[in-house]
């Protein structure tokens, strides 16, 4: 079922590069528009379909970009909301360059589209049923995604951090396992991290309380750790939200070691050019009443 918000749902925060105040308004959009990003402070607006092959390769987050150079970066956290709130089609308005951060998770954005509800839209949805392992590497990290009768996922990092380490975690990824176990894990990152970002101009929005930040076996942010393996839990969130710029729900395994944001894009490119790797699934019809 192609579903998409109930009404206009408007939500203030911060940019973490900029630090500047940022608003965005969730609109509802028309059947088979899929996710559209509107940068409404450009005359005229732009529009950047939420789609793979429109994300521009970076390291500290996901980033779309049209054929003009016009981009919208942090979407990953709301993309994952929409795909576990199985919103299909839906039009974000935003008035700058970035995604606000919130406390660096999901739930904010889950929260405020789940109180704002959604709605059913005309037409059947289209899922992606993975047919053969595709795999990518750099270094020593990993992704790949295998055939599978759901859409599971299994993680793995390793970090000399003691407050981090190795962490592993797999899971069923539905709407109710995103909301319990993923969607309030936050973006994670090395008190020596923070310092060269701001040195370069980056990460001038983040703040202890919308990132964990750790110095060797410290947890420096308050209230430390929501859960144990939050780390592992959030770069899950990151893959979800990534992944969903497939453009369509996921029937498959995806296994990621090491991996970022910029190897799970790669291993959605590689997917899409190899031949027998992947199909187009119909959704059964309703069953009538």
């Amino acid at each position: 079922m192609r579903r998409t918000v109930q009404r206009t749902v408007t939500i203030d925060g911060i940019g973490l590069h900029s630090g500047r105040p940022v608003r965005i308004h969730v609109r509802p959009a028309i059947p088979g528009k899929g996710i559209l990003f509107r940068r409404s402070d450009m005359v005229p607006a732009r529009d950047i379909a939420a789609l793979w092959h429109n994300v521009e390769q970076t390291p500290l987050c996901t980033r779309l970009v049209d054929p003009s150079g016009v981009s919208i970066s942090t979407i990953e956290h709301l993309m994952a909301a929409f795909a576990a709130l199985a919103v299909t089609d839906v039009i974000v308005d935003v008035d700058g360059p970035e995604i606000p951060i919130m406390d660096g998770s999901a739930l904010p954005f889950v929260e405020a589209i789940g109180a704002a509800g959604m709605r059913p839209l005309p037409g059947r949805l289209q899922h992606l049923e993975v047919t053969r392992q595709v795999r990518v590497e750099r270094g020593d990290a990993w992704a790949s995604l295998s055939p599978s009768h759901d859409f599971t996922m299994t993680f793995e990092i390793d970090f000399p951090d003691a407050a981090i380490g190795k962490q592993s975690r797999f899971s069923r990824v539905d709407s109710r396992s995103f909301i319990d176990e993923l969607s309030d894990s936050r973006t994670f990152c090395r008190m020596a991290d923070v310092e060269l970002m701001r040195s370069r101009g980056l990460a001038l929005g983040g703040t202890m309380t919308n990132a964990v930040v750790v110095e060797g076996d410290a947890v420096l942010s308050p209230g430390g750790l929501r859960h144990d393996d939050e780390p592992v839990r959030h770069k899950m969130l990151d893959a979800v939200g990534d992944l969903a710029l497939a453009g369509y729900p996921l029937i498959a395994h995806y296994h990621g070691h090491k991996a970022g944001h910029s190897l799970t894009n790669e291993l959605l490119r590689k997917l899409f050019v190899t031949p027998g790797a992947y199909r187009l699934v119909e959704e059964a019809a309703p069953i009538a009443a």
